[in-house]
């Protein structure tokens, strides 16, 4: 979450403003998600991700590798999903009979 909201340019008390969470505690709370202390709510997490406009599966991710994957996949929008997709489905077919 820290590398999106950090490519969004946006404090974690601005971030906890748009999100709707009260302005005393935001930069607080922002803080104890993007270090695992605390787990957003599948609704926040939700405003999050439309927040920083990258997907809600990005804030699951385990790896910065996948998270990445996926997050250029969004912004490649649906024709580079269902190319990578058609890609991926050739290529396993291609590998493994």
């Amino acid at each position: 979450m820290r590398e999106a909201r950090l490519r969004a340019r946006l404090p974690q008390d601005r971030l906890g403003v748009l999100i709707g969470l009260d302005e005393s505690s935001s930069s607080a709370r922002i803080s104890r998600y993007e270090t695992g202390v605390h787990e957003p709510s599948f609704p926040t997490a939700r405003a999050i991700a439309t927040v920083l406009r990258v997907p809600l599966a990005y804030l699951y991710c385990e790896d910065d590798v996948t998270a990445e994957i996926l997050l250029e996949l969004h912004m490649g929008g649906d024709a580079m999903r269902a190319q990578y997709l058609a890609w991926l489905r050739t290529g396993r077919r291609t590998h493994h009979p």
